[in-house]
């Protein structure tokens, strides 16, 4: 019965977040630690977008940190999810996919011939072992 009470009222959550606001130095403590959170994992994942990592996760994880306290980043969240949707919808469009598909079979075509060739005009041998003055190109 009691955890009702706490649902319809909030919850604990929103208890405390009510007990934050009334302190101004609680809450702005909150608020710094919230945006110090938000802005790392958001830094981590634009670092991600050119290091190995999950990069847009890492970036819409940050931005969701950030909406928790700040008007700004919900907006900025709201037009990542948006163009989010909007990536999505083009993604699964049944032309761009085949054009996709198409593609990636020419691009695997393409790596076929050239492991071929390779293999034709200096055989089994790996590239930092060849005697290349020994090849002849022409």
């Amino acid at each position: 019965m009691n955890q009702e009470k706490e649902l319809r009222e909030g919850g604990r959550y929103h208890r405390f977040r009510e007990v934050m606001r009334q302190n101004p130095l609680l809450y702005t403590t909150w608020r710094i630690g919230v945006f110090t959170v938000g802005a790392v994992v958001l830094l981590a994942g634009v670092v991600m977008m050119v290091m190995p990592g999950p990069g847009m996760l890492a970036i819409v994880v940050g931005l969701a940190i950030l909406a928790t306290e700040f008007v700004w980043a919900q907006r900025a969240l709201g037009k990542a999810k948006a163009a989010a949707e909007r990536a999505k919808e083009k993604a699964l469009d049944p032309r761009t996919r085949r054009r996709n598909i198409i593609l990636a079979v020419l691009a695997g075509l393409v790596c076929a011939a050239a492991v071929i060739a390779y293999l034709y005009v200096v055989g089994t041998e790996l590239p930092w072992n060849v005697d290349w003055t020994r090849i002849n190109t022409r």
